[in-house]
C-alpha cells in the first residue's frame, strides 16, 4: 500500500462532503486569514533536533512549504483549509487566491526538501502524532478533489504523504499506550484523521491496524473525568475527542452502549449545563488561546458523536444542545485580531462548519 501512494496520477474517488453553509461569507473569512499566514515567515517558532550547523536556516529553507502560520503544523492545516474550501467553493472569490497560494507551495522541488527535512537525523517523532495526521488530512483533501490542479499537487505531495503513512504504521506497532493529552500529542484526534485518511484513500492494512490499535487502547474504557477538563492549555478533551474516535469504530447500537459507560455524565434530559463552555482569558497569549479551539474541536467532535448514535437515543438533545453551544462561541472567536489565534483557529472553525469528519 506504501507504494501505491507513489503510483500517480491519483485516482479519482467520490467521497461525499457533507453540506457547507448556505453563503461562502463565512468560510470566506477562514480562507483571509489563512491566506495571509501561509507565506508568512515569521513570528516563527521551529521545534526539531540539531545535529550540525547544516540545521541552522531560516524557515523558509528549511521547510519550505510548510513554513508559515508560526509553526509547521499550524502551516500544514492552514494549506488543509484552503483546499477545502477551494473544492466546496469554487467559485467563491477567495478561490483564485487560494489555488495560487496552494500552486506556490505544492511544487516538486520544495516537497523534496520536505522530505528530506523529514528524514533528518533525530526527527523520527517530528510532529508526531498531531503535524502527520494534519499531513494526511490535506493529502486526503487534494485526492478525493476531482479537479487537474488537485490532482497534480497531490501528486507531488505523494512522497511525504507516503513518509507520513509509514512512521504512523511502525509507530503503531510500537506504542503500548494512548497519549490522554488534550493538546497536540493527543492519540485520540490524530488516529481519527488518520482513519479518515485511510478510508479515503482505500488503504485497507491501515484502516485494519488503526481499528486493532484504537480497540486496544479505549474499549475497556470507562467513567471518564469528564470534570476534571479543560486543562489550562487544551485545544482538545481527551474525553470528547475519545467518543468521536470510537464512533467511527463501533455500530451505532455498540457504540451506544460504550458511550453510556465512558461518559455517563450524558444526560437523558436537558439542555447544556453539563458540559460548560471554554474560558478564554487572554486571546494575545498563545497558549491561553488554546481553549478557542477546545470550544470549537468539542463541537465538531458532538455533532460527531451524534452521528454515530441512534436516531432515537435519548442524550441526542443534551448532546445537540452543548454542541450548538460550544459552535457559537467557538466561531465568534475566529476574528483573527491576534496572531496567536488567527494563524490556526480558522483551521478548526473550518473543519467545524463543513462537516468534515462526519
Amino acid at each position: 500500500m506504501l507504494n501505491a501512494l507513489l503510483i500517480l496520477p491519483v485516482i479519482l474517488m467520490s467521497t461525499q462532503i457533507a453540506a457547507a453553509p448556505p453563503a461562502p461569507d463565512v468560510e470566506a473569512r477562514f480562507a483571509d486569514l489563512a491566506l495571509a499566514c501561509v507565506h508568512q515567515e515569521y513570528p516563527n517558532k521551529i521545534g526539531h533536533v540539531m545535529s550540525s550547523d547544516d540545521d541552522v536556516g531560516p524557515p523558509r529553507e528549511l521547510t519550505p512549504v510548510f513554513f508559515g502560520c508560526f509553526d509547521w503544523h499550524s502551516s500544514v492545516h492552514g494549506h488543509w483549509l484552503l483546499t477545502r474550501l477551494a473544492r466546496l467553493h469554487p467559485e467563491a472569490d477567495f478561490a483564485p487566491k487560494a489555488r495560487t497560494a496552494l500552486d506556490r507551495s505544492f511544487q516538486p522541488e520544495k516537497i523534496a526538501a520536505e522530505k528530506a527535512y523529514l528524514l533528518g537525523s533525530g526527527r523520527t517523532s517530528f510532529e508526531r502524532p498531531y503535524g502527520l495526521a494534519w499531513l494526511l488530512c490535506l493529502a486526503e483533501e487534494l485526492r478525493t478533489w476531482q479537479d487537474e490542479d488537485a490532482q497534480s499537487w497531490a501528486k507531488n505531495l505523494a512522497p511525504i504523504e507516503a513518509e507520513a503513512a509509514s512512521r504512523f504504521r511502525e509507530w503503531l506497532g510500537k506504542l503500548y499506550y494512548p497519549i490522554r493529552t488534550g493538546e497536540h500529542s493527543q492519540t485520540a484526534f490524530a488516529f481519527g484523521l488518520v482513519l479518515d485518511w485511510a478510508h479515503a484513500v482505500d488503504d485497507g492494512p491501515m484502516i485494519e491496524l488503526i481499528e486493532k490499535r484504537v480497540r486496544d487502547f479505549y474499549l475497556g474504557d470507562v467513567a471518564c473525568p469528564l470534570s476534571y477538563e479543560p486543562s489550562g492549555q487544551d485545544f482538545l478533551s481527551p474525553c470528547i475527542a475519545e467518543a468521536d474516535l470510537m464512533r467511527r469504530v463501533l455500530p451505532a447500537d455498540e457504540f451506544a452502549r460504550w458511550l453510556g459507560a465512558f461518559l455517563p455524565q450524558i444526560p437523558k434530559k436537558g439542555g447544556a449545563d453539563w458540559l460548560p463552555l471554554g474560558v478564554v482569558t487572554d486571546r494575545s497569549d498563545g497558549k491561553l488561546a488554546h481553549i478557542d479551539g477546545l470550544n470549537l474541536s468539542r463541537a465538531w467532535m458532538l455533532e460527531g458523536i451524534l452521528s454515530g448514535l441512534p436516531e432515537d437515543d435519548a442524550r441526542r438533545p443534551a448532546l445537540q444542545a452543548a454542541a450548538d453551544l460550544h459552535r457559537r462561541a467557538g466561531l465568534e472567536a475566529v476574528t483573527g485580531e491576534f496572531y496567536e489565534g488567527g494563524h490556526w483557529l480558522g483551521s478548526f472553525a473550518t473543519y467545524l462548519v463543513t462537516g468534515k469528519g462526519r
